[in-house]
Parts: C-alpha cells; sequence; structure tokens
C-alpha cells in the first residue's frame, strides 16, 4: 500500500496573511494528504529544505504580498540546485493572469487565484503529485 502524498503548504516573504494557506492545507489533509505547514515569513531555501527533508511530492506557495515573480523563481531555482526537481510546484494568491503564464514557463507547475475551487486544487495535487509514484505493497 503506498502512503498518502506530503504537500509542503508554505507562506515566504514578509506576508503575513495566511488565511488561504491555512485553508488549502485543510482542504488537502481533508482529501487524505499529509500536509506540511511551515508557516510565516519563509525564504526560498527554508521552503525547499522542508520539501526535501519531508519528502515532500509536492510543495504549495501562497503569496498575496505581490513578491511572486521574485520568490516563486527563487523556489524553482532551489528545487533544481537541490536536485529536487521532482518535486510538483504549485502556487496561489493574487497574481495577475500574465504573471500566471510566465511563472508557468519558468517552472510553477499551476497557478491558483483567489476563489479557485477547493475541489479543482484538489484534484490538481492527486494527478501531478501523483505521477510517477511507485506504488507499494
Amino acid at each position: 500500500m503506498s502512503r498518502p502524498l506530503r504537500i509542503v503548504v508554505a507562506k515566504a516573504g514578509l506576508d503575513g496573511h495566511d488565511r488561504g494557506a491555512k485553508v488549502i492545507a485543510r482542504a488537502l489533509r481533508d482529501a487524505g494528504m499529509e500536509v506540511i505547514y511551515t508557516g510565516l515569513f519563509q525564504s526560498p531555501e527554508q521552503i525547499v529544505q522542508t520539501a526535501i527533508q519531508e519528502d515532500a511530492d509536492g510543495i504549495g506557495l501562497s503569496i498575496l504580498s505581490g513578491a511572486h515573480m521574485t520568490l516563486f523563481p527563487l523556489v524553482v531555482e532551489q528545487l533544481k540546485a537541490q536536485g529536487a526537481g521532482d518535486i510538483v510546484f504549485f502556487g496561489g494568491g493574487t497574481i495577475p493572469a500574465e504573471d500566471a503564464e510566465e511563472l508557468k514557463k519558468a517552472g510553477v507547475r499551476e497557478i491558483f487565484t483567489p476563489g479557485a475551487p477547493l475541489q479543482n486544487i484538489i484534484d490538481f495535487v492527486e494527478r501531478e503529485c501523483g505521477r510517477g509514484r511507485q506504488l507499494v505493497g
């Protein structure tokens, strides 16, 4: 039997608004996933290190501060630098559509904006983070 998906939910930079991240974390947990919530004010390096140490299948990063064009690419760079490019990285927040497209081209797998149905996020995580996993048992 395989283990549940493990997802790190994080807040980066000086963004102190974590209500949405907590809602996502709870929804993923209620869908049967193991969720590691990093808390506020994490650096991209800390987020990636947590994901590696926790053997995470995915990282969900929430940014409402407007720093998404800086912080998201830094997480992608850290994943590559640490040889952890197989960890699915997705994000959410108040991100304009044109920025979301640029972030996807830079390696962010998906962007969810405020109001995205929780089921869409759950479905994405189950589909994308579950790919390539070996079933045990």
